[in-house]
């Protein structure tokens, strides 16, 4: 629910450099983070804007958010800058400062604001559903790490410390079986046994991290379809929702890709007999992906996709299995066991992933030799 007042929003908007006066601020999209909202201007066939509050609960560091984002968007628009000028415009986000030139402002009740440009006759979907948008996916996402793949990553800024360090989330759940606080460790005992055994391979990436075999890039880190922004004949635009930008590993985005298009069931689907992969979505993605990032990958980091596709549902299922032991503090539940039902859904795509290891080798190793 959002709660600040409306002539809070309205002032919002008149700190921003806009064309024109706002006539109409509506609320925009289905996100679950920041509150967003749509401004039009009395500028006929003018272009509208979003406006965003910042959740600073999961995004305390606006300044170092935001300098990320402007860092990043002043690479993507330079690379797009000889396709001319309605590319750069149509092909990546364009921020609004502020009338004194910030890239936020800040409102008397310490809510944090930003606009960008609205990218108009775009639409996205939440669910991958036909081979050719999960190719177009993959080369969406594949651009958008080559594009950026000359960006030093140490300029940014770690929004998100640990996000998809393994060691980390497995220190934390170590932390929930130490605590216990509801007693609900007996009935996990064949999850954590699971998990366990298959710690040490899961660390294979920060292993090749530590060995300095792959290269600190600059990944998104939220690669789910809804992020990727498509023309009206379903053709990639540009990427969208920049919030968790920062340092990471290639596969890292490619494993939470694969892992939200592969699984045929729902992310908490209870009946885990359901849960299959849908091998032609991952050859669609991959295929798509390749195309883009063969040219600056190394060979490192071309073994290493595999790794992170295990990766991801494995820590995700961590995640959701630390929160249970936890009391559910973190993940919204809508009924009891919920987090249970989840990790142990994460557990048996890992599973299914685990057996149709060779097969999904094949088809990367194909994608890079065609």
């Amino acid at each position: 629910m959002f709660d600040c007042k409306d002539s809070t929003i309205i002032d919002s908007v008149n700190h921003f450099d806009i064309d024109g006066n706002m006539v109409s601020l509506e609320r925009f999209g289905s996100g679950h983070i920041n509150d967003t909202f749509c401004v039009k201007t009395d500028i006929k066939q003018g272009r509208s804007y979003l406006l965003q509050r910042i959740n600073k609960n999961i995004f305390p560091d606006v300044e170092g958010l935001m300098a990320n984002t402007k860092i990043v968007l002043d690479h993507l628009k330079a690379k797009l800058a000889p396709l001319g000028a309605e590319a750069v415009e149509k092909g990546t986000l364009t921020l609004i400062p502020t009338k004194s030139g910030a890239l936020y402002y800040k409102d008397a009740e310490s809510g944090y604001w930003r606009m960008f440009i609205l990218l108009e006759g775009t639409k996205s979907y939440d669910i991958v559903e036909t081979e050719a948008q999960a190719y177009a996916g993959g080369r969406a996402f594949g651009e958008f790490q080559k594009q950026l793949a000359d960006l030093d990553a140490t300029r940014l800024v770690e929004v998100l410390p640990n996000f998809h360090n393994i060691d980390f989330r497995m220190d934390n759940l170590r932390q929930a079986i130490a605590a216990d606080p509801l007693e609900r460790l007996e009935a996990v005992g064949d999850l954590l046994d699971y998990i366990f055994v298959r710690e040490d391979n899961m660390r294979s990436i920060l292993k090749r991290a530590d060995k300095g075999e792959i290269p600190l890039r600059i990944t998104h880190n939220d690669t789910k379809f809804n992020n990727v922004l498509l023309d009206q004949e379903d053709r990639v635009q540009c990427v969208i929702d920049l919030d968790t930008v920062m340092p990471g590993y290639v596969a890292y985005d490619f494993g939470d890709a694969i892992r939200t298009i592969i699984n045929s069931a729902a992310e908490d689907e209870a009946d885990t007999d359901r849960i299959q992969l849908n091998i032609a979505l991952f050859k669609a993605y991959t295929a798509g992906y390749i195309c883009e990032a063969k040219d600056f990958l190394s060979k490192a980091e071309i073994e290493s996709l595999l790794e992170g596709v295990f990766l991801l549902p494995y820590m995700q299922a961590v995640r959701f299995l630390t929160d249970y032991l936890n009391g559910d503090t973190y993940y919204k539940i809508q009924y009891p066991t919920h987090n249970l039902v989840r990790t142990r859904a994460q557990l048996k795509l890992v599973a299914e992933l685990e057996e149709h290891a060779p097969l999904l080798k094949r088809i990367l190793l194909d994608s890079f030799q065609s």
